[in-house]
């Protein structure tokens, strides 16, 4: 089965995108259950990446680069309804497009919590710019 094959039908089972209590595995060294990691674990980072890579989420580039074994490379701009990125409160997972809407002022739709603003320092790296 290709990659592509894979994200299409992990998007299928995903389809219910409110992963519940417990939501996907976020791998990498964390250090708690909303998805903080030695790397950032302020009271506002409480996001995950899903890496367009591979498919799994980590807290930040930072663990997927010291643990998964492989490069990482961003989502394509064509990728914005992608479900890449998953509230450490709530569980939901949010499309690319919903994370970076606001960046300024970046919360969670679900439950509210409000995600560290300055993770938008690290965008290049997680999500192509537009019209590449």
């Amino acid at each position: 089965m290709s990659r592509e094959d894979r994200a299409v039908q992990r998007d299928r089972e995903r389809q219910d995108h409110q992963s519940g209590p417990e939501g996907p595995p976020v791998l990498g060294p964390t250090v708690d259950a909303q998805t903080r990691c030695i790397h950032y674990r302020t009271v506002l980072d409480v996001i995950a990446i899903r890496f367009a890579c591979c498919g799994e989420f980590y807290p930040c580039h930072l663990c997927h680069e010291e643990t998964a074994g492989h490069p990482s490379r961003p989502w394509p701009a064509a990728s914005r309804h992608e479900r890449a990125i998953l509230c450490g409160l709530c569980r939901c997972e949010l499309t690319i497009q919903e994370y970076t809407r606001s960046p300024h002022d970046p919360r969670c739709p679900r439950c509210g919590a409000v995600f560290n603003p300055r993770c938008s320092r690290h965008h290049a790296l997680y999500f192509a710019p537009a019209g590449e």
